[in-house]
């Protein structure tokens, strides 16, 4: 006989989850976990337990922390995907929010301690400010969000993080909330970060020699205007996540001299050989060409340092060990560092600490362009 389950949300242990969904009245024919962890995406099914509850287990994966959704199938035959409204834990993102399960032994970053920080009025030097870049090239305004350390002269020249998904990085991954507490604590120098909005994404950041090219020619000398830097490319760093960290590195390739350091999450480095379930990608053959390219080089003239972080259970999870080791080999000082997470924001925010902070340091040391 079925365990009659009382409870709603999921059970946790440090082995598995046992994901269970109420359904008084019989409403669902049948539910599915969406999942990014393992294929198919559209698993477990769960079975019925009991009257109106549904429930199935799933085995720990090597990540700490796991979003999910439930897809539904009504008795109309209408199908629908819902957040667990047995689990108030969510987690936002780019595409709407997902429920969380927290394994065991995962805590969020120390760096969240202390809630968010005061806000400012929107152009207020030393916070944050809007501003519409003008790109020919593109035909269209790259939208920025432009942070500066507190008690920083707007003319004063600083070390520039340059990110790509900006906005998002501060509304999902909590990057403005965190550089301010790295800069409180001493642990990063006065500086700015530029947050970069997408235009038209998977075109713009898919190793696309048009947006390289705008990056290069109308956005980084807006940025000299607007956010000046100390003479030489060491104090400008860039920052992406996923196709934003594959445009990252694509300017840095084809614009040498364009940054000094590189932080790259998650990129998304398609190649023709093994990433199949990623051809239906309008630019799947100009990012695999791109990466191909980088990966067959024998030595490379602009060596900058970088640091690369991914998910233990991401599928290109191979593909961003093989850039590292195709940098190591062309001669950059290169790192890659796993954790235990998947594909999303909260994953991201999850490694800035110590990752970013260690970067920046290495390439920018205390922030003085004098010689020390």
């Amino acid at each position: 006989m079925p365990p009659i389950v009382t409870e709603p949300g999921p059970l946790v242990t440090a082995a598995a989850v046992e994901f269970r969904l109420r359904d008084p009245g019989g409403r669902y024919r049948g539910v599915r976990v969406l999942q990014e962890l393992v294929r198919p995406r559209n698993h477990p099914q769960l079975v019925r337990a009991g009257g109106d509850w549904w429930s199935v287990g799933f085995p720990r994966p090597a990540v700490d922390r796991m979003e999910y959704q439930f897809e539904v199938l009504h008795a109309d035959g209408r199908i629908e995907t819902i957040c667990d409204p047995g689990n108030p834990r969510r987690a936002p993102g780019a595409f709407g929010d997902k429920s969380v399960v927290e394994f065991p032994g995962y805590g969020p970053p120390a760096w969240l301690d202390g809630g968010q920080p005061a806000p400012r009025p929107a152009n207020e030097p030393g916070g944050t400010m809007r501003f519409e870049l003008a790109s020919p090239r593109l035909r269209a305004d790259v939208a920025t969000l432009l942070w500066s350390a507190p008690g920083t002269d707007p003319e004063e020249p600083l070390p520039l993080l340059i990110a790509h998904d900006g906005p998002e990085y501060a509304r999902y991954s909590g990057l403005v909330h965190f550089l301010e507490r790295m800069h409180a604590q001493g642990r990063v120098p006065p500086m700015r970060a530029a947050l970069l909005a997408p235009v038209d994404r998977n075109e713009s950041y898919s190793a696309s020699a048009r947006y390289a090219q705008a990056l290069w020619a109308d956005v980084l000398p807006a940025l000299g205007f607007l956010a000046p830097t100390p003479a030489g490319r060491r104090w400008r760093v860039g920052m992406g996540a996923s196709l934003g960290a594959l445009a990252m590195l694509h300017l840095h390739r084809i614009y040498p001299g364009a940054l000094g350091g590189l932080y790259l999450q998650s990129g998304s480095y398609f190649r023709q050989r093994y990433d199949k379930q990623e051809s239906g990608f309008p630019r799947f053959r100009r990012i695999a060409r791109f990466v191909g390219e980088t990966l067959n080089a024998s030595d490379w003239p602009d060596l900058v340092r970088v640091t690369l972080t991914c998910g233990t259970v991401e599928e290109n999870l191979a593909n961003n060990r093989a850039v590292r080791s195709a940098l190591e080999r062309q001669g950059y000082d290169v790192e890659l560092h796993t954790h235990r997470d998947a594909h999303n924001y909260t994953s991201w925010r999850d490694s800035f600490d110590p990752h970013l902070v260690e970067l920046l340091g290495d390439v920018w040391g205390d922030g003085s362009p004098q010689p020390r």
